[in-house]
């Protein structure tokens, strides 16, 4: 099996070729319908940069999609509803949001899913999968809102309020969620001092992606990750983060280490995972020198590296 790159005539992406390592740019396009019937997934980056605000980079977000029932948006950065509706995709038609950890970076966009997929006319509740306490942030996060919302119902007086109704299912290691036509597995991944953080692995008849959310170096990851067709990454390039009075010192540059895949680290999660393509996201800082981080990388990876952008797709099949 082998993942393809898709065209689009308004964007463009940086990709390292395994043969010649030629720095070249490449076109992709609009997403159509047809993974479902073929077996494959079409992964949109929605968000890949950091809690950094950029302008290019919103909050980390990825939409999975296996076809009909099989819509999946992995975690609700800053942005993710704007997103959605750019890719084709508004959150009335997500099946499920899967949730990797509980940082606010991955989740501070949730109540505007919620409320902007009802006023888009869902009609049944939203589905989230996340890691312990999960439950707990929903309840409250809706009970915060509850007075807007019981305000805006009576008033609106829309068809349906279901769509502002929540259904959680808290996940935990070894997990494996079945969708009509994807399956996930759910990995924990090293995120700490965050206690529950997770890597999710999506497999269809003909495809497998793993996304690895917020992880150091993490064997676990690699294991599962095994000859998958596309590997999502984090990355934080260590060169680009200098010690800056008043915003970034020594200690703070160590500690984002602590807990995220170094540049010159994520190109050995990569081979030794054995996958066929490498795509970088969330990245940390959200500006960084394209052809050094590829340079980097590529000295322990020899396959295909892709330096993800927002609204990127990506078939892999």
């Amino acid at each position: 099996m082998s993942s393809t790159i898709k065209a689009e005539p308004t964007k463009q992406l940086y990709v390292q070729e395994p043969k010649n390592q030629v720095y070249k740019k490449t076109k992709f396009n609009q997403c159509n319908d047809m993974q479902a019937d073929q077996g494959n997934i079409e992964l949109t980056l929605l968000g890949t940069g950091c809690p950094s605000v950029d302008l290019d980079r919103l909050g980390p977000a990825n939409l999975v999609d296996g076809g009909p029932s099989s819509r999946l948006l992995i975690d609700c950065g800053s942005g993710v509803t704007h997103r959605l509706l750019e890719a084709g995709c508004p959150g009335s038609q997500l099946d499920a949001l899967l949730i990797t950890h509980l940082h606010s970076d991955h989740i501070v966009d949730l109540f505007q899913l919620i409320i902007s997929s009802w006023h888009q006319g869902r009609k049944y509740p939203q589905r989230i999968f996340g890691p312990p306490g999960t439950k707990k942030f929903v309840d409250g996060l809706m009970k915060l809102w509850a007075p807007e919302l019981t305000q805006r119902v009576a008033h609106e007086k829309r068809p349906s309020a279901a769509a502002l109704e929540t259904e959680v299912t808290e996940i935990s290691d070894g997990d494996t969620l079945n969708f009509k036509h994807i399956t996930v597995k759910v990995v924990e991944v090293n995120h700490l001092p965050v206690r529950h953080a997770f890597g999710f692995i999506f497999e269809t008849s003909n495809a497998r992606l793993a996304i690895s959310g917020d992880t150091t170096y993490c064997p676990a990851l690699i294991k599962a990750a095994k000859n998958v067709d596309m590997l999502v990454h984090e990355v934080l390039i260590h060169r680009e983060l200098p010690i800056i009075d008043g915003v970034r010192s020594a200690e703070t540059v160590t500690a984002m280490q602590a807990y995220h895949t170094v540049s010159n680290q994520v190109g050995k999660v990569a081979s030794e995972a054995g996958v066929g393509k490498l795509v970088l996201t969330h990245f940390v800082p959200p500006k960084f020198d394209y052809k050094s981080l590829l340079d980097e990388v590529q000295q322990d990876f020899s396959g295909p590296i892709i330096i993800g952008e927002d609204l990127m797709k990506l078939s892999v099949s």
